[in-house]
């Protein structure tokens, strides 16, 4: 821990905010570090001595406060604290810009380790790798369970004709990065349109969901499921879908992935998708369009990275292995659709 302010956290500021409104809850000078991981707000542990609490503000220089809404982050995430989801308890949203700059808010610490690598799994060897796989699969089952409604989010997102927007959206990023030719992903994306499937029952979805955004605990039970920023409600198999496809990381040669699912003892695709289908009780059977859906959408992500790159908006090292990474996403997404 450092007693110099990170980027983004004036100590003093923090420190004067939480006495002002929740005085009592720190006992001793402030220290803080930045947390690696999370896909783009910044997440800092805070530390007075003797007890240890998060702070989560939007990235530095942010221009788009819809993409990073602390309000909606802390809302879903307080909302499920009363769930069998495990996530972090809330204690404070600020959104007054005077305090860090931004909006942010603060939630207690959770022990527990974020598995990011191949390597961290295979030290605990094939059996607890399996154990907190399946506790993965386990807790998302938990998280569409909940009802929306009885947790006070039924207006947290539009369920009604969630997969066609999600589909115009990633479309219309696709169309704002193009600066090459790549084969078959329209094609790819006229596919999922003639074929867009009857909506699962609408629930809390993550948007993200992967082990490395999970802490990991004691028994290899999952302490807490972290980075809501993506969470909204709409269809649940869009996670099991994001999930299984970013399993398939040796297979595409996705290097900026995790490459947990490599590990000895990691059920494959077939396995997760069983588990989740007899305990969530879900129809699976038009997976393969969710999962073309996934291929697309992790494409246009990584084409809009590229993209940034060649326009020279953005600095530094892998970003042409990235752009290698689309096309193998768009082939693999045309033949899963082409496997129905």
């Amino acid at each position: 821990m450092s007693d110099q302010d990170p980027p983004g956290l004036e100590l003093a500021r923090l420190r004067a905010h939480l006495d002002r409104e929740l005085p009592g809850l720190v006992s001793g000078p402030l220290s803080a570090e930045v947390v690696e991981g999370g896909r783009s707000n910044l997440t800092y542990v805070v530390d007075d001595g003797t007890n240890r609490w998060v702070v989560r503000r939007p990235p530095l220089g942010h221009v788009l406060p819809t993409a990073h809404d602390m309000k909606r982050e802390h809302r879903v995430i307080s909302a499920l604290g009363e769930t069998a989801v495990p996530v972090p308890r809330t204690l404070l949203l600020c959104e007054d810009d005077s305090v860090l700059g931004a909006p942010f808010y603060v939630m207690e610490f959770v022990p527990g380790v974020p598995y990011r690598s191949r390597d961290q799994l295979a030290e605990l060897g094939p059996e607890r790798t399996r154990a907190i796989a399946d506790a993965l699969v386990d807790t998302l089952v938990d998280l569409h369970a909940v009802d929306p409604g009885a947790v006070g989010l039924a207006d947290f997102g539009r369920p009604e004709g969630f997969l066609e927007r999600q589909l115009r959206r990633w479309k219309k990023q696709l169309d704002a990065s193009r600066s090459r030719e790549l084969p078959g992903i329209d094609e790819l994306h006229d596919r999922l349109a003639a074929r867009i499937p009857e909506p699962q029952a609408a629930s809390i979805v993550h948007g993200d969901y992967r082990l490395d955004n999970v802490l990991v605990g004691d028994g290899d039970r999952i302490n807490a499921v972290l980075d809501w920023e993506m969470s909204t409600l709409g269809d649940p198999l869009t996670d099991l879908a994001l999930l299984v496809a970013y399993a398939e990381r040796d297979t595409l040669n996705l290097s900026f992935v995790s490459d947990v699912s490599s590990a000895p003892g990691y059920p494959g695709t077939d396995d997760v998708i069983a588990r989740y289908a007899e305990r969530s009780g879900r129809d699976v059977s038009a997976l393969n369009w969710y999962l073309g859906m996934a291929f697309f959408k992790l494409a246009v992500i990584l084409e809009g990275i590229y993209y940034r790159f060649s326009q020279g908006q953005t600095v530094g090292s892998g970003f042409e292995e990235i752009g290698s990474g689309v096309a193998p996403l768009v082939a693999h997404g045309n033949a899963t659709l082409k496997e129905d």
